[in-house]
């Protein structure tokens, strides 16, 4: 509908609310200029606000074989080349950081190719970055994600290692001994909570409550809040480090008076190798936490629940111990029948 008004004798019509809502939403509908993929992960990177530390390094590895081709020309072809060329590279180990605070990377032991999980992951980083591309309506229109019809590599269940009693105690005995004083509290609370080592250097002492025997993670490697729940054991040890300033992280750097997150690499390196404990990782802490839990019958369900996993798949690697845990109470109280 139009309204008349009269200015200098002549009639003009204004734009009623329906039209320029419909200027609105065409002024909206319309796309940016092109986009190469160099441009759209600097975006996505700019705005990217999760936990994953390895994004940046894997997306890089992106950048240097498509970077300079434009958005519409990526297809599905176009990335399984990709990650047919990213087989042939060796796999990387974060070593630490520049002088300019950037990630170090170097070739990981012996290893010539990446494994098909590692591989995995490489998809999953630039797959998150064409999704955000069409959220954002920063893709082309009608586009075809281009990892929608690739399929996951099929992986093995993982590795699994955990301490036997006496590594255990060696290894808690040089943690106390390191000269990171907090070390001991970082493994314990691994240990007995699962999380990822990312998930404990973030913490705050804002994220703590001793009283209640818990540790908030606001942002998880999959973007879910987790409680975790601390044991008896778990608080004390971190009590004495208990900090009145809420913004000092619980794993903070001594020389920055914990206000920026330590560095554990050297720390953990001399401790596992005064407890003369091999083959052994921080992250095999987590594995410890499902192992124990696994061996004491606690059903898979509940594991995954403390681990954050979201599919109950990522903690099937430990049914072989629930399965043995079955069979000794299935022998004890059934085996005597005739």
């Amino acid at each position: 509908m139009t309204s008349m008004t009269e200015s200098g004798g002549q009639a003009s019509l204004s734009a009623s609310p329906q039209t320029t809502m419909t200027q609105r939403l065409q002024a909206l509908a319309q796309r940016p200029h092109a986009l190469t993929v160099r441009e759209l992960i600097e975006r996505y990177m700019a705005q990217y606000a999760g936990r994953d530390s390895t994004r940046g390094q894997r997306l890089s590895a992106w950048l240097a074989m498509v970077g300079d081709f434009m958005l519409e020309q990526v297809d599905s072809d176009l990335m399984h080349a990709g990650r047919a060329e990213l087989q042939t590279k060796p796999p990387l180990v974060f070593v630490g950081r520049d002088h300019e605070g950037r990630q170090v990377f170097l070739a990981k032991g012996r290893a010539k190719t990446k494994s098909t999980a590692t591989l995995n992951r490489y998809m999953v980083a630039i797959a998150a970055v064409f999704t955000w591309a069409i959220e954002q309506r920063l893709a082309p229109k009608g586009w075809v994600h281009p990892c929608r019809g690739i399929k996951r590599l099929p992986e093995n269940d993982g590795r699994v290692r955990f301490l036997d009693a006496a590594e255990r105690a060696r290894l808690f005995e040089a943690c106390r001994a390191s000269q990171y004083p907090r070390l001991h509290a970082m493994a314990l609370m691994a240990m007995k909570t699962g999380a990822r080592r990312g998930e404990l250097l973030a913490l705050t002492w804002r994220d703590i409550d001793l009283d209640a025997g818990i540790a908030r993670l606001a942002k998880t490697k999959n973007g879910d809040r987790r409680t975790l729940v601390l044991l008896p054991d778990v608080v004390e040890a971190l009590r004495p480090f208990k900090s009145s300033d809420l913004d000092r992280y619980v794993f903070g750097s001594v020389r920055s008076k914990y206000q920026v997150p330590t560095s554990i690499d050297s720390a953990w390196r001399d401790a596992v190798e005064r407890a003369k404990i091999k083959n052994f990782k921080f992250h095999d802490l987590r594995h410890c936490c499902a192992s124990y839990m696994a061996q004491a019958g606690v059903p898979l369900n509940v594991i995954a629940e403390v681990l954050g996993h979201r599919k109950l798949d990522m903690t099937r690697r430990y049914s072989h111990l629930t399965t043995q845990t079955k069979a000794s109470a299935m022998a004890a109280s059934l085996g005597d029948i005739k």
